[in-house]
């Protein structure tokens, strides 16, 4: 198997990805601005995608890089800088393969987050290195995140039209485990969750989970471009989409059981 290094390797799909492609068999590093101490320094390379520091000697001998890492604060200087800083380092070091994780829809919603997805895919696909670009739905994490939000005392706020289409991270770290085998691919076929929700349905979903009174949904216009991206759509995997096996209802059911 091969030596594979992974940035955002701690973060939300990261922590699904790493133990994945290590049952697969490969060697894997993450990239990480700090060691930590003890059992977290297992595994870890010191590097910073802000500033490149440590990020050519990070990507020293791996044959493939998988891109998760992502700044919603800093977001140009690491989707963007940190992504041809890190593309350039790892043609230096003969990487023979780079991943990237974006977002569907990213090109159809004037998010300015998900425009910056969609500029760090070019500079996968055109980058010195060969690559893959993958672009999944929103994780359960989100979706619950995004439902409890919109909720004010038993009400449910819903942008009217706006749906979801959640996915498991696992299901997205089992097709990730699947590109790094198959090599570079380019643009490959967008992975979605297996089911579409409104808040509504979403946050019902939740307090069933939890035992609560469903909310009463308010349904609000989907104004302004990007609820409007939303609206149309933009954010749900087409019909030519993989899709995830792994429901929200049973991802659910298993935080409440732990």
């Amino acid at each position: 198997m091969s030596s594979v290094l992974v940035t955002g390797g701690t973060g939300t799909l990261g922590r699904a990805v790493v133990p994945a492609l290590r049952a697969a068999g490969h060697q894997v590093f993450v990239l990480s601005r700090q060691l930590g101490e003890g059992r977290e320094t297992q595994g870890r390379r010191v590097g910073d995608l802000l500033d490149g520091r440590g990020v050519a000697q990070a990507v020293t001998g791996a044959d493939t890089v998988v891109h998760l890492a992502s700044s919603p604060r800093r977001t140009r200087h690491v989707d963007v800088d940190g992504t041809r800083r890190l593309y350039e380092e790892a043609a230096r070091a003969g990487v023979r393969h780079v991943l990237f994780m974006s977002i569907v829809g990213c090109d159809e919603n004037p998010l300015g987050y998900y425009q910056i997805k969609a500029e760090a895919e070019g500079l996968t696909l055109d980058g010195p290195v060969p690559g893959t670009v993958l672009r999944a739905t929103q994780f359960h994490e989100l979706a619950v995140m995004l439902a409890t939000r919109a909720r004010i005392g038993p009400f449910e706020l819903q942008p009217r039209g706006v749906r979801a289409q959640p996915v498991d991270v696992r299901d997205v770290a089992e097709r990730i485990v699947a590109l790094v085998a198959a090599g570079p691919s380019g643009r490959v076929r967008d992975l979605g969750g297996p089911e579409t929700f409104t808040l509504v349905e979403a946050a019902t979903l939740i307090a069933a989970a939890r035992g609560r009174r469903a909310p009463r949904p308010v349904q609000l216009p989907a104004l302004g471009g990007v609820l409007k991206a939303f609206s149309a759509g933009s954010n749900l995997a087409g019909a030519d989409a993989d899709r995830g096996s792994r429901t929200l209802e049973a991802w659910l059911a298993e935080r409440v059981a732990r």
